[in-house]
């Protein structure tokens, strides 16, 4: 009788149907995940990438000469990595995480360093871990100046989410009582060397405004759940089988696998989301599967987008419909523009002298740390914004002149000088401009339109690039350090990797793309809450501000779909 089988077109949606759908893995996805499966809902957590399962890393415990090119690239790498090999990061210990360029090409109107991962995990295993909370000097800063839109939230809105984030990731640090960098939930910092020590108490003593703290960063120095501390080798960027630094493979995707509640499906490229006229909301997405070249479509009814900042501004691109015709939730034509990364570039080093007997054990992987001064202490009438600064202090091995024999083989086992060394992060305003499009003349081996990004640093960054080299000087200068040498070029736009804004918060659907709590003005199903959502970029690392965010718009989420609003 009709009826009594089951449409096969149902059958296969229930199958594909969840209550959420996350899309990336990196850190924004994963804490999306595990505080979603942990509300009790069904999720499902897609990757474009290949799995990585902790702690099974491949390279993590190998020792230098176990690798084919003693480190080195070979020329196949360069040439299938051409973008990755602009960055430092891109090693032949790690290169098995990264993206095949060659495979994955995108359209540079102006060069644009798009660092990226190839694997279930993202970035999560690559970042730099460094975390520091935003202040009301950054969320208020568009609103004062007039550069981009006014911040929907301050720091009160989200300091109790700094404060959840920070317990599970296990940050270490001090409580320095800097106004402009709010302290936060600890575990014990690491320690100064000795001429860092040095450093901090020279500097000090003779600039007021400026201060030098260790660094802030996602590494423990105490075990927590399952997790043990950092074991201080400098090998982090292999993926760290102890669970010692914060990253989803390690942390929040064990957490939301162990509510039963998580299916996660990698080699899953996301096309599009899809939008259903009738209901005026997003019913699902449709992907392609990386290995079978097939295409496939699940549902659910809320989406949550965190494939990092360029992806996920393409992905709405992509979804056009009646309602969208220029991408999904564009009414505002915001998607894709107001493009932000932080400038870096600079170097500045000195030697130090009269620590000749002094020496440290283990690879600390943090730097001391420089909030900024610039434009909250010290005006600075040339530019808008500000900049902080790391540093560091280290002695290689001794440098003989003569480099050969057993004389010089007897010589590298003496330590070398003492140097010290500034570098750091500068602020990038966002501008309209600066924005990524899709070029429909041109595909990508996915059939999909190609990836087109336009960005630039402009005068603001580049008078701040300016002051930075020369304010590094005069400080090793000023504090008698010695032999101060200057090797600074400010980087290309995306290689700080802290690439935002394209989709950002606001307080008015006609000037942003999602509201206070990281949901669409006007697509009241879909969250975002990878980088994408940032109105402006600061100069602070952003990657512990995304997972505030995060938990914040999962809490939100949760409490309107109980209440059936989404």
């Amino acid at each position: 009788m009709p009826g009594d089988t089951p449409n096969i077109h149902s059958i296969a949606k229930d199958k594909n149907s969840f209550d959420v759908i996350v899309v990336g893995t990196g850190v924004t996805g994963g804490w999306a995940a595990k505080e979603l499966c942990e509300k009790g809902f069904k999720v499902l957590l897609l990757d474009r990438g290949k799995n990585v399962e902790h702690p099974k890393y491949p390279t993590a415990t190998k020792d230098p000469w176990e690798f084919a090119h003693r480190g080195s690239l070979s020329q196949a790498d360069k040439k299938d990595h051409a973008i990755q090999t602009r960055h430092y990061s891109y090693r032949d210990d790690n290169k098995h995480f990264y993206i095949n360029d060659t495979e994955n090409p995108y359209e540079e109107i102006n060069r644009f360093d798009w660092i990226r991962g190839d694997i279930v995990g993202g970035r999560s295993l690559l970042w730099g871990r460094a975390c520091y909370r935003w202040s009301d000097h950054e969320f208020e800063s568009n609103l004062k100046d007039g550069h981009g839109v006014d911040w929907p939230i301050r720091y009160k809105d989200l300091a109790p989410w700094y404060d959840y984030v920070e317990r599970f990731v296990g940050v270490s640090g001090n409580k320095d009582g800097i106004e402009s960098l709010p302290d936060g939930e600890f575990q014990p910092p690491f320690e100064m060397n000795c001429v860092e020590k040095d450093f901090k108490s020279r500097l000090e003593a003779k600039y007021n405004s400026r201060k030098v703290i260790i660094g802030r960063t996602a590494n423990l120095t105490k075990p927590i759940d399952g997790r043990t501390q950092c074991q201080a080798r400098n090998l982090c960027h292999r993926g760290c089988p102890f669970g010692a630094y914060f990253s989803t493979n390690a942390s929040t995707m064990p957490a939301a696998i162990a509510t039963g509640n998580l299916t996660v499906r990698p080699n899953s490229l996301v096309t599009k989301v899809i939008y259903d006229e009738q209901k005026s909301k997003a019913s699902g997405v449709e992907i392609i599967d990386t290995e079978t070249k097939k295409t496939a479509t699940f549902f659910a009814r809320v989406i949550f987008l965190n494939a990092s900042t360029v992806a996920t501004a393409a992905l709405l691109l992509r979804s056009t419909s009646s309602r969208f015709p220029n991408g999904l939730g564009n009414g505002s034509d915001q998607i894709g523009r107001n493009l932000m990364d932080h400038h870096k570039g600079i170097s500045v080093t000195a030697t130090v002298e009269g620590f000749e007997n002094s020496y440290y054990s283990g690879r600390r992987p943090n730097p001391l740390y420089i909030p900024r001064f610039k434009n909250i202490l010290e005006p600075n009438g040339d530019y808008l914004r500000g900049f902080h600064l790391n540093a560091g202090a280290s002695r290689g091995a001794a440098q003989p002149e003569v480099q050969i024999g057993a004389d010089f083989k007897t010589a590298l086992t003496e330590p070398g000088l003492w140097k010290v060394r500034l570098y750091g992060y500068g602020e990038c305003l966002p501008y309209p401009e600066n924005r990524i499009t899709l070029n429909h003349e041109k595909k990508d081996p996915w059939g999909l339109p190609m990836i087109s990004i336009d960005c630039t640093f402009k005068e603001n960054e580049q008078k701040m690039h300016k002051d930075m080299v020369a304010t590094c000087r005069e400080m090793l200068t000023s504090l008698g350090y010695k032999d101060v040498k200057d090797t600074s070029e400010i980087s290309a736009p995306g290689n700080a990797n802290h690439e935002m804004g394209t989709v950002r918060m606001g307080r008015d659907p006609k000037t942003s793309v999602l509201n206070g709590f990281n949901q669409m003005h006007e697509v009241a199903n879909v969250f975002v809450t990878d980088g994408s959502c940032m109105a402006s970029s600061s100069c602070l690392n952003p990657s512990i501000t995304y997972m505030a965010l995060t938990a914040r718009a999962c809490d939100y989420a949760a409490k309107e779909m109980k209440k059936g609003n989404i």
